[in-house]
């Protein structure tokens, strides 16, 4: 597509989940990227999951395509897919049944297991059963992991080393779910696998200065090293590509997308989850992977917004 024919696009960011701050400069690099090539570009500040109100906020920009750059609740889990669908407007990424399952560890841990993929052995707890979980964590060795069933960028996860933590743990992720994952700590090298336009992208190695992958590693300058591609042997890249991309299809996904994976010392290919809207920040994981193959920030922008009319046209 000619950049003349793309309409207006109208970049979705913010949002009401834990993860605003982070959508914010998502879009701030997407709009900033787009309206240097001349596009007709507006942002929209999502800040609340209330359908009718998003239905007519949106609706007031006239917008030809929605390039949605939301992260966590709502702007990842069909909320706002949903809307966008029903408004009969293309938007980027996934459809509302791919989001809604991929956001949810519960069930997406379900689809993969049921397909043959390697997944950490879990439990799954409820708020309402919070004093009743003592039996819950029998199977678990010491250090093992709690988190929220439906949070990205590792919102409300703890690595439980004592017992004395169990509790506090708990309490965290259920401040952010109704639902949490108790999971067995898994030891490897943390990799993540950028699909794009249903291929997959070179991998990239997490070395983190934290214990592990978390917010503060995420997003601060300076507190992780990142290695594209990743010093691995070309029969083990080729393996996370191959799983990373099963994993994709079989939630749905489409347009992008980024597996998290944890490379065992046997090199068994551990998935964790698929995130169907990425970080797209300059600096972002899917941006670094997709610069290595010659895909800098702007077309990989363009090409995601090409990707949503072709779907939008299925």
């Amino acid at each position: 597509m000619e950049l003349d024919n793309f309409g207006r696009i109208g970049i979705l960011i913010g949002g009401p989940s834990s993860e605003r701050e982070i959508s914010l400069k998502s879009g701030k690099a997407v709009y900033e990227s787009l309206s240097k090539l001349g596009m007709d570009v507006v942002a929209i500040d999502i800040k609340t999951d209330e359908v009718s109100e998003n239905k007519n906020l949106i609706k007031s920009f006239a917008i030809d395509c929605a390039f949605i750059a939301l992260h966590g609740r709502f702007g990842e889990d069909g909320g706002v897919q949903q809307i966008l669908e029903n408004l009969n407007i293309a938007y980027t990424g996934s459809d509302v049944f791919a989001s809604s399952i991929a956001m949810d560890k519960v069930l997406s841990r379900e689809f993969f297991e049921i397909n043959g993929l390697d997944v950490p052995y879990y439990k799954v707890i409820e708020k309402s059963s919070f004093n009743k979980i003592g039996d819950k964590l029998a199977d678990f060795k010491l250090p093992f992991v709690v988190k929220p069933a439906s949070q990205g960028s590792s919102v409300g996860l703890s690595i439980v080393d004592n017992k004395e933590l169990i509790k506090k743990a708990i309490s965290l992720a259920f401040s952010f779910d109704e639902k949490a994952i108790i999971e067995e700590y898994i030891s490897g090298r943390e990799v993540t696998v950028g699909i794009l336009d249903e291929k997959a992208l070179p991998v990239v190695e997490i070395i983190p200065k934290n214990r592990f992958f978390d917010y503060q590693a995420k997003y601060q300058v300076g507190m992780t090293e990142y290695i594209v591609p990743a010093r691995i042997e070309e029969k083990i890249t080729a393996l996370l590509q191959e799983k990373a991309l099963k994993a994709h299809k079989i939630l749905g996904c489409f347009g992008c997308s980024r597996v998290d994976i944890i490379l065992k010392a046997d090199n068994t290919a551990v998935i964790l989850e698929v995130n169907t809207i990425p970080g797209l920040t300059q600096t972002s994981l899917l941006p670094k992977a997709a610069k290595v193959m010659g895909i800098d920030f702007a077309r990989l922008c363009i090409k995601l917004i090409e990707l949503a009319y072709e779907k939008a046209q299925v």
